[in-house]
């Protein structure tokens, strides 16, 4: 079978409410997942080393930064409920609170969400005359990914 690349439209992103709820975080319309961010690494080059640079890394991190569009309901007004609970609860916590689950998948992933307990910073919004409003986020992973089953 030959090996394809896949969409990046095809990527799920998911909050997780208070009430342990999941809701779909709409509109994003680009992301980028860093899994090097926050790392830290500790230099352990020595005289045996020959000239040769080495390391051990000492601490794991990653981000995901998503943007898209601030979308409401055209009925409601209501923002998108994924977008509505970052921006008005997530945004809000300190300290403890300040932590939230996300998790998110390609949907070609079937079986298994990629989890992550983490903190998260809100992004610029705006826009110019003949666009449409902006919306952002940057979350960063604390602890060790988990996973969970797809249902």
């Amino acid at each position: 079978m030959a090996q394809r690349p896949i969409d990046a439209r095809g990527w799920l992103f998911q909050v997780e409410t208070a009430a342990n709820a999941w809701l779909d975080i709409g509109h994003i319309s680009t992301f980028t997942h860093n899994p090097g961010e926050n790392e830290e690494t500790a230099e352990t080059t020595h005289f045996g080393s020959d000239g040769y640079y080495e390391e051990d890394v000492m601490q794991r991190g990653a981000s995901l930064s998503l943007e898209g569009q601030h979308a409401a309901d055209t009925a409601t007004g209501a923002q998108d409920p994924g977008q509505a609970y970052i921006d008005g609860v997530w945004a809000l916590g300190l300290g403890v609170a300040s932590h939230n689950r996300v998790r998110f998948r390609h949907e070609t992933q079937t079986t298994t969400w990629v989890v992550w307990d983490a903190t998260m910073s809100p992004g610029e919004q705006g826009g110019g005359n003949n666009d449409k409003s902006s919306w952002s986020c940057t979350i960063r992973r604390s602890g060790a990914p988990t996973t969970m089953a797809v249902s």
